[in-house]
């Protein structure tokens, strides 16, 4: 191939090139692929050290190559340094040092376009954290004058775009139900890391951890190349990191879709960094190069910055991006990118002891949250953080590198002595931390997880135990069968090895919905930054200002997942406001999700809007979910506009529904909107009147189908006939013909028991069916035995009957009754378990109904029970004689006579009791008319009444005013009865 393939190989390797051939000769008889890959590594080794452009290999959260970044930058001082990470987070980085370690930057896009519609939200994410290279080279840039920082990777949009599917290699971590809450918080995003150096050939990686006695590939990189590299000089580790890479390039399975799209960001980055450098003029001894070993071992034409490649960027799509900080953790990066539980923590732990051990200065943004202040020393005036001079500490290119692998390569393991005082207090740790958490630990469990320590380590071959022996170890030692507590001891050593730390992204760099969330929410008094549960009492009495708290709080509620603002007093419905609150916030926990909130709008009520506009304008919209963002808007956001623009597309939702599934919900819905505007506003919305007006002919359309059809429900069939009647005095207000319901009522044949039930229900409601027939109807089905296994479906129907027409309690408790007193227990005894499962699958939310209709039917007192006689099975008084006059409104007057009396005292009326059932002498009743005849003279006037007074009237004998003119007295009760 052309280009850097060419280039002659330099004299530098030529003794461990002839040392591999002649183990390549040995072990595989002569030249073959064995050969080709070990002598093709040193020329890939040979290459990337020769390139003009310096190139530092790094490896993800690895201590080693952080140091080693370090380091180098304090030698090198370089004025450019290009950086793999997506360039299009450029302008977040400098938000950094508002932040505590770790986070991860974001690009976020939830309405997109060019893209599979069923991929939306995407999110791309880069974790950061103190000890990794990427954050050394960021903080060095930033804070240093005259250095120019340069991200040269793909873009977010080209993550996606160049991938025909959802990437395999870079999935949202699959966090099973056992997992801490800590390792979800990137979500479902898609990881990008710099440096994934890790075998993707699955035999190689099997033989390294099998021969390495190790169970993971974090643990073998850990022994094997993170302590070897620790104290290494930066020639020999560029060196290894570049014969690493290439292994694991060339022994990767080729003609992948993964490999193609990494050599297609090695290409674009190339051709970003020669852009660059022929922009600006700058000298490539002047740069540095950060990379993954991977991406450094590449043998793309465009590889240098003499390539000869002409790769096309692509466009980006219309998809439109949002950028922020979220927070991470150690547990969401080992998440997300398949390490071993607790290998950032421990890397964390590795990266102090070796800024102590080998007194290399970090690089730490300056104002960083959560950062420890450096020491003062005396010689920091020796080494100002000031723009590099030209011609920097970085060896000329011309100069041919030393060959520091041979060596390397041949040096035995360094013996690292046994550091006793370390070990025996990770031993000590990790028995308090065990007794803390409900573990009978003791002395005896400390020396026995020091002694293990040390014999494990020996077993493996090590000198030195390494905190995955300590971890076995104290799993061996301490933990028994059970786990008494939350955490198990591998969860304990992880923490005591520096825990999961958690990132927070500061006020300053949060969005500006973020930051007015927490203004908005200050006069609280919480800090609702910090993770945990804070509670929040609102006394809105004495606190009127609060009540601006307590609207944001309910948005909140709605907006964000549950448990981020959680109520324990206090409820919002319509009409209803609470006067005290009491709330339980974990914005601190949540805020990745109030972060991402504030990629769609710059408030709250913006946010709220547009989702409820999606929801209602979506393409799957149902006019239950419509209705239920007319309720959200008039909650949450107050006026008709929003309130009136849903309500108009819930009525066209409901013309184009061919199904009643969401009748149920449909119903309870228009019922609250109603009563809300009956009470709140002088008129009713147009709206409703059109939606009730449309509902009520939609819903007599589709009852006979609905009858019939077996996919829909009893519950659904009802809450049908229970926005008909409930709705039928407005809608015939409205216009709409009784008849309608009538005809639809008529057409009806269900054939299901419980339908049929619902459909003599709303006959008897229409008047078409009495209620003696419908009893009639009960005690012929309990009397065929054929039926008498179906009767729970037709107790059913009765039961959901009462939502339409909730006047047949009595009916209901009736026909349970008789089912009670009229089966034989063989029959009764295998059908009741029947009866109570039926009830409460189809009918919970009515039983309350039927069940105080049969408290106020049967006796209070079990005494009672046996002389009790059901109302139904009562004989009916005999009648009186014919013209004979009864007294049955007036019956509880003379029982009870003290009420009256009392009220006479209080009026000052004399006269006396008359004899009880004893013939009437005189109108009493109509005394008041003939004493005060000036009030129905104005009433027969208003009604046009041309009647006198009869002569004497208000005697029993004299014909009334009433008989004489029967029209006036009609209307006159009309007028009543319509008031």
């Amino acid at each position: 191939m052309s280009g850097p393939y060419e280039k002659p190989a330099s004299p530098s390797f030529t003794a461990l090139r002839g040392q591999l051939h002649e183990a390549a000769a040995e072990f595989a008889g002569g030249r073959d692929a064995l050969e080709e890959i070990l002598l093709g590594m040193v020329d890939d080794v040979d290459r990337a050290v020769a390139e003009p452009l310096e190139i530092f290999p790094v490896c993800h959260h690895s201590p080693a190559s952080a140091l080693a970044m370090a380091s180098r930058l304090r030698e090198k001082q370089p004025k450019v340094v290009y950086l793999e990470l997506c360039e299009d987070m450029a302008p977040l980085l400098t938000e950094l040092r508002n932040c505590r370690l770790p986070v991860a930057v974001q690009a976020f896009a939830s309405e997109i376009d060019g893209f599979p519609p069923d991929w939306a939200p995407l999110s791309v994410v880069a974790p950061i954290t103190e000890a990794s290279a990427e954050y050394q080279a960021i903080a060095y840039a930033l804070d240093t004058p005259g250095v120019e920082l340069v991200l040269v990777d793909r873009s977010s949009d080209h993550v996606f775009q160049w991938d025909t599917r959802r990437p395999a290699g870079d999935e949202a971590p699959a966090t099973g139900a056992g997992a801490e809450p800590e390792a979800a918080l990137h979500g479902e995003a898609v990881g990008v890391e710099i440096g994934d150096l890790r075998p993707r050939f699955a035999e190689l990686e099997e033989h390294l951890l099998r021969h390495g006695k190790v169970r993971h590939w974090s643990e073998w990189w850990h022994q094997y190349v993170e302590v070897p590299l620790g104290d290494s000089d930066h020639d020999t580790y560029r060196q290894v990191m570049f014969l690493i890479g290439s292994l694991f390039r060339r022994l990767a399975p080729g003609g992948g879709e993964r490999v193609r799209v990494d050599e297609d960001r090695e290409r674009y980055m190339w051709t970003r960094m020669r852009e660059h450098l022929a922009a600006t003029g700058t000298d490539p001894a002047d740069c540095l190069y950060v990379c993954g070993a991977f991406h450094a071992a590449s043998r793309v034409e465009e590889f240098g910055i003499g390539g000869t490649g002409d790769f096309t960027v692509s466009p980006r799509t219309a998809t439109i991006w949002q950028y922020g900080l979220i927070p991470s953790s150690h547990a969401a990066i080992e998440a997300q990118f398949g390490l071993a539980s607790g290998s950032v923590s421990i890397a964390a732990t590795e990266w102090a002891k070796n800024l102590k051990r080998t007194r290399v200065r970090p690089y730490r943004l300056e104002g960083q949250a959560g950062a420890r202040k450096p020491a003062a020393r005396k010689t920091a005036a020796k080494t100002p953080a000031t723009a590099p001079a030209s011609g920097s500490a970085a060896a000329p290119a011309s100069v041919p590198a030393e060959d520091r692998l041979t060596g390397f390569l041949r040096q035995p393991p360094a013996l690292h002595g046994l550091d006793e005082a370390e070990l025996l207090g990770w031993s000590v740790d990790i028995v308090r931390a065990a007794r803390r958490s409900g573990y009978l630990a003791s002395t005896a469990d400390a020396i026995a997880v020091f002694e293990t320590s040390i014999l494990l380590a020996g077993m493996r071959d090590r000198a030195k135990p390494t905190p995955y022996d300590f971890q076995d170890a104290a799993v061996t030692c301490i933990e028994k069968d059970t786990v008494p507590g939350r955490r198990d001891v591998r969860r304990l050593v992880e923490i005591m090895m520096g825990g999961d730390r958690i990132g927070q992204v500061g006020y300053e760099a949060l969005p500006p919905l973020a930051r007015d969330v927490h203004d908005r929410l200050a006069p609280l008094g919480l800090n609702l930054q910090q993770r945990g549960v804070r509670r929040a009492l609102l006394d809105m009495a004495s606190r009127p200002g609060l009540r601006a708290c307590s609207d944001v709080l309910w948005m909140l509620r709605r907006l964000l997942p549950p448990g981020a603002a959680r109520t324990v007093m206090g409820e919002r419905r319509l009409g209803e406001r609470s006067i005290q609150e009491s709330w339980d916030l974990s914005l601190g926990t949540h805020q990745r999700a109030l972060i991402e909130l504030g990629y769609e709008g710059v408030s709250l009520e913006q946010v709220l809007e547009q989702r409820l506009r999606r929801t209602a304008y979506g393409p799957r919209a149902t006019t239950a979910e419509v209705l239920a963002a007319v309720e959200d808007a008039t909650l949450h956001l107050g006026g008709r506009r929003l309130a009136d623009e849903l309500g108009g597309r819930a009525l066209e939702v409901l013309a184009g529904e061919r199904t009643v599934d969401g009748a149920p919900e449909v119903l309870h819905r228009v019922r609250g909107l109603l009563a809300y505007y009956r009470t709140s506003e002088p008129v009713l919305p147009p709206w409703i009147e059109s939606f009730v007006r449309a509902g009520y002919a939609h819903y007599c359309t589709l009852l006979p189908t609905a009858f019939r059809d077996e996919d829909a429900t009893v519950g659904q069939v009802a809450a049908m006939l229970g926005f008909l009647f409930s709705m039928e005095s407005l809608a015939l207000s409205l216009g709409c013909d009784r008849t309608q319901l009538e005809l639809a009522v008529a057409q009806s044949h269900p054939g299901d028991p419980a339908k049929t039930a619902l459909l003599w229900a709303a006959q008897v409601q229409l008047g078409t069916l009495s209620r003696g027939e419908l009893r009639g109807r009960c005690d012929e089905l309990l009397g065929n035995p054929l039926v008498v296994p179906s009767y729970p479906r037709y107790l059913s129907g009765f039961v959901h009957a009462l939502e339409p027409v909730p006047g047949l309690a009595d009916v209901v408790v009736e026909a349970v009754s008789n089912a009670f007193g009229r089966l034989p227990d063989p029959v009764l005894l295998p059908w009741l378990p029947t009866l109570i499962t039926t009830l409460r699958s189809n009918a919970a939310d009515l039983a309350p109904l039927l069940i105080r209709e049969a408290g106020r039917i049967f006796p209070a007192r079990l005494a009672a029970l046996d002389t009790w006689v059901p109302p139904w099975h009562a004989r009916p008084a005999a009648p009186g004689p014919p013209g004979a006059a009864t007294a049955r409104g007036a019956a509880l007057l003379p029982r009870h006579p003290e009420t009256c009396d009392a009220l006479a005292d209080l009026l000052g009326v004399t006269d006396g009791w008359g004899p009880v059932g004893g013939p009437a002498e005189e109108p009493g009743g109509a005394a008041l008319l003939f004493t005060h005849r000036a009030t129905c003279d104005a009433v027969a006037d208003l009604l046009g009444c041309d009647g006198s007074w009869a002569p004497g009237a208000g005697t029993a004998g004299g014909p009334s005013l009433t008989a004489r003119h029967p029209a006036t007295a009609h209307a006159v009760a009309a007028l009543l009865t319509a008031q």
